[in-house]
């Protein structure tokens, strides 16, 4: 078959996002795609989208710069196929989700694009930014204070969110201390009641205590999700120089006990603060 204007497009390495759009297009081809491609919908490719997202936030945390475009790309491509089944159901396109999120963009910062003043702390910025997202939830007649915070959050992303929005009408501890002692007695009380409670009790106390915590960190004006994946991070740090220093002496970690390798972790922790 002679090459058509959609082949020429395809194998443009300077295409962009039109070649992008049409090969997506041409991998959901009912007669012609790919049959893997062809079987997915919205709600088989949304754990890649998370999935994805979560890769350019690991090439960001790791200052991976080499690595960052590809991941962008990962995550751009997953836009690009829920556009295109989109497109196929005739719910919306590539263009008018653009468009849509132009249209917010704009709307949303009357400073930059409007007559407003610019002439406003970031703490204005903030309140005006939040009064406007507000209108917009009342125009889509979100009723409920909580009722548009998304279920797919990472949960300690989402209670967070789930606490701003209930701070707003006054539903808050006003002091910080007061959230310390609700960790404390949450804490407490798992502790203490862990004997004689079920496990579907003990299952929610523990989720009382996060919940608690979750608060902590708004309160403390700390992302959560961020503050732990940087204690994974550090305990994986450790826990390798413990591996590295058991290996030195013809030891694997279960060939030691906890003693041994609670004193290399606090070597490890002291080489740390030490700089080296």
């Amino acid at each position: 078959m002679p090459p058509t204007e959609s082949d020429a497009l395809v194998h443009d390495p300077e295409g962009g996002t039109p070649r992008l759009i049409e090969i997506m297009r041409r991998l959901r081809d009912p007669d012609t795609g790919c049959p893997w491609d062809i079987e997915q919908d919205f709600a088989s490719i949304a754990p890649y989208t998370i999935e994805e997202a979560y890769e350019v936030a690991d090439a960001i945390d790791r200052e991976a710069w080499g690595e960052l475009e590809g991941e962008l790309g990962d995550l751009l491509l997953q836009t690009v196929y829920h556009t295109q089944m989109g497109a196929e159901a005739g719910l919306f396109s590539f263009d008018s989700v653009a468009n849509a999120i132009a249209d917010k963009m704009v709307a949303r910062h009357p400073h930059v694009f409007g007559d407003e003043s610019r002439d406003k702390s970031a703490e204005q910025q903030t309140r005006d930014w939040e009064a406007i997202k507000a209108q917009e939830r009342a125009r889509k007649a979100a009723h409920g204070v909580l009722d548009d915070v998304a279920l797919a959050l990472p949960a300690l992303t989402r209670a967070v969110k789930l606490q701003k929005r209930a701070a707003r009408v006054g539903f808050d501890w006003p002091e910080i201390g007061q959230v310390v002692d609700k960790i404390a007695e949450e804490a407490r009380e798992l502790a203490e009641a862990r004997e004689r409670m079920t496990a579907e009790e003990v299952f929610e106390e523990y989720g009382d205590l996060l919940f608690a915590i979750a608060n902590l960190a708004r309160h403390l004006e700390i992302e959560p999700e961020e503050a732990l994946r940087a204690a994974n991070a550090k305990f994986t740090r450790r826990f390798k120089a413990v591996e590295t220093d058991l290996a030195a002496r013809g030891k694997r970690p279960e060939d030691s006990d906890l003693a041994e390798m609670d004193a290399l972790w606090d070597a490890a922790k002291r080489a740390e603060r030490r700089g080296g």
